[in-house]
């Protein structure tokens, strides 16, 4: 069975931990490290030993998604694991519980930076499935899939209600290959995406939504996460939002109960902006349901049913948009999710994984 993060705890009770070579292996206070042990710390310290010995058990522990960390590189370790392990600007914010600690965000994109490394990706061929009705958000739309890395992308879509010359100048800007289909704004939502998802080449197909942001390592995230889980769908958690009346933006880890929302889990829900299934797998559920809203929950519920497995991974690369609740499928209004944050700031401030000016 392979290494993963699943089951990543993503507010940590305990704090650092030593990890030393002894005996011919990695191990945390003489032991080997034992995974679901290691999930309460803060991190593992690397001790290197005076001689070079193998990484293997490093990567492993990084692929788990705990995170390591040394004042300074042996000389026999790679450049780009070096400069992740000695970047210590995570270890710098107090871990105080309090709700603007930004501890728990900065550990967890440490994680994820290590993952990328101990879990590579392929370079998969991704079909990104978009339908619009706003022409004015598809330059930007298109100007965000442009930096993917690590996936070969193609754009697939839907004008929905929109005519092409009206997008025209954006898709000719485009360096993706774009393929479109015009529908009336009679067609059910769900069925403009599956028209458009018939055209796609790609071995796998990405549902984007036009007014959200994701960062440049969102689709290789995606697919990696699909690996490493072996999941028929995968998608990330809500869990950024710019509240745009506002002019601010939200990070929530729970639900409005008070219960936990974590990644690295089997789920049955992820965001419905984030959804990444093999193209195989869409047609056999039956692709998006003919609906006008609610598309993305109705897969989700099909998938199921369907005996697809959903895995939700994390969604530090991950942005929604919110403005007035009547302008979306999930009509929540603002207050609800002011409740449900545990970090608040003034403007646009993601995640550093968005890689945003």
């Amino acid at each position: 069975m392979s290494i993963t993060p699943c089951g990543f705890a993503r507010t940590p009770e305990k704090g650092l931990a030593r990890l030393h070579w002894a005996d011919g292996g990695w191990a945390v206070e003489g032991q080997a490290p034992d995974v679901p042990a290691l999930r309460p710390l803060r991190g593992l310290e690397i001790e290197w030993p005076a001689a070079e010995v193998p990484l293997d058990g490093l990567l492993r522990l990084a692929a788990a998604g705990i995170p390591l960390t040394a004042d300074r590189a042996a000389p026999w370790v790679p450049g780009d694991l070096a400069s992740l392990l000695t970047d210590r600007d995570w270890l710098g914010h107090a871990a105080d519980g309090s709700a603007r600690s930004l501890a728990d965000l900065r550990r967890e994109e440490h994680s994820v930076r290590l993952r990328r490394l101990a879990h590579p990706v392929s370079q998969p061929k991704i079909s990104i499935v978009m339908s619009s009705k706003r022409s004015k958000l598809v330059g930007a739309a298109l100007a965000q899939m442009e930096p993917q890395r690590d996936v070969e992308v193609e754009v697939l879509l839907g004008l929905h209600g929109v005519g092409f010359e009206e997008v025209r100048e954006s898709v000719e800007a485009c360096s993706l290959p774009v393929k479109w289909v015009e529908a009336p704004e009679s067609v059910p939502f769900g069925e403009v995406l599956n028209r458009v998802a018939a055209l796609a080449s790609g071995d796998y197909l990405a549902k984007w939504d036009d007014d959200d942001w994701y960062g440049p390592r969102h689709l290789g995230d995606l697919f990696m996460a699909l690996s490493y889980s072996g999941a028929d769908v995968v998608g990330t958690t809500a869990e950024f939002f710019y509240l745009e009346p506002l002019r601010a933006t939200v990070r929530r880890m729970t639900f409005a109960s008070g219960a936990a929302y974590p990644s690295e889990v089997w789920a049955d829900h992820v965001a419905g902006g984030t959804i990444l299934v093999s193209r195989e797998k869409f047609w056999e559920i039956g692709g998006f349901p003919w609906l006008p809203r609610g598309v993305d929950l109705e897969f989700l519920k099909l998938a199921q049913k369907a005996g697809a497995r959903v895995y939700r991974t994390h969604g530090l690369g991950y942005v929604l948009r919110r403005g007035l609740s009547d302008e979306h499928t999930w009509q929540l209004p603002l207050a609800h999710f002011l409740k449900v944050a545990v970090n608040q700031w003034r403007g646009f401030h993601p995640s550093l994984l968005m890689e945003a000016a």
